[in-house]
């Protein structure tokens, strides 16, 4: 028995001149696509706003009065962080901020608009809340600087939070990224289009040229046909069954009478 094996040959130059025939199509889907996502961004997604405070993890068991602080007392304020962060987010914490601002929220959605992360592993955390009020975000956020250091001096011996910078309204907000999105969007346009014009052609089983007539079948090629063009066809080829080449002539209807004239 003999074992065929199927082989797919994709031909990458007819694949580009499939593309460049249709770069008007893939243009104007780019545009579109472009178009739709600077559309949905700017009308149907609201944007949010965050507002951010900066706290000091202050261990007591550091003396002033010291000459040098030890690297163990600075790696003592720097893991307090991980603690100061839990304490924010207890429930305890999150409903006396809640009480204070007057924000309307529950204790998981507002977990959900809260943050905090240590900045460039310093005993400075930061506290940043998400809204898509940026007043309610500067609020929030000053209100947790507040509220914060109070509890954590009743849970926690021996460390204390003191604030380092207050919260200001954000003048703009953080999302959505609209020229991203719009890069995205006819990035997208782009590749879906130029995907389904290959896809069509890798598809298109026509046989256009030799090479797809020796894909197909093992027969040789006897002859091509060219493919004339409109001036072959005036002058290259047969015209009214005059001979290769030849032009037709005007016969002259007056021909006739004029001779029967001179006759």
């Amino acid at each position: 028995m003999e074992n065929k094996t199927d082989e797919i040959t994709i031909d990458l130059g007819q694949l580009a001149k499939a593309l460049w025939k249709r770069i008007i199509v893939i243009a104007l889907t780019t545009i579109l696509g472009g178009a739709l996502a600077l559309t949905i961004t700017a009308y149907f997604i609201t944007p949010l706003y965050e507002a951010s405070a900066r706290l000091y993890v202050n261990n007591s068991t550091i003396s002033v009065s010291s000459v040098s602080i030890s690297a163990s007392d600075l790696t003592a304020s720097q893991s307090l962080v991980d603690t100061y962060i839990v304490i924010m987010e207890s429930r305890i914490t999150v409903n006396e901020v809640l009480a204070q601002s007057g924000a309307d929220y529950t204790y998981e959605e507002f977990l959900k608009m809260i943050s905090a992360d240590a900045v460039n592993d310093t005993e400075i955390f930061e506290v940043t809340v998400t809204s898509d009020d940026p007043e309610e975000a500067e609020l929030l956020a000053n209100t947790i600087a507040d509220v914060l250091p109070n509890q954590i001096a009743s849970i926690v011996e021996g460390s204390s939070v003191r604030i380092v910078d207050t919260a200001v309204i954000p003048a703009e907000p953080v999302s959505p990224n609209v020229t991203r999105n719009t890069v995205i969007g006819a990035l997208v346009g782009l590749v879906v289009s130029c995907a389904i014009i290959i896809i069509i052609e890798l598809l298109n089983d026509e046989i256009r040229t030799e090479e797809d007539i020796n894909r197909v079948t093992a027969l040789p090629v006897l002859a091509v046909i060219p493919e004339l063009t409109a001036s072959s066809k005036s002058y290259g080829g047969y015209y009214g069954g005059y001979g290769y080449g030849q032009k037709p002539q005007k016969k002259s209807q007056s021909g006739g009478k004029r001779g029967q004239r001179e006759a």
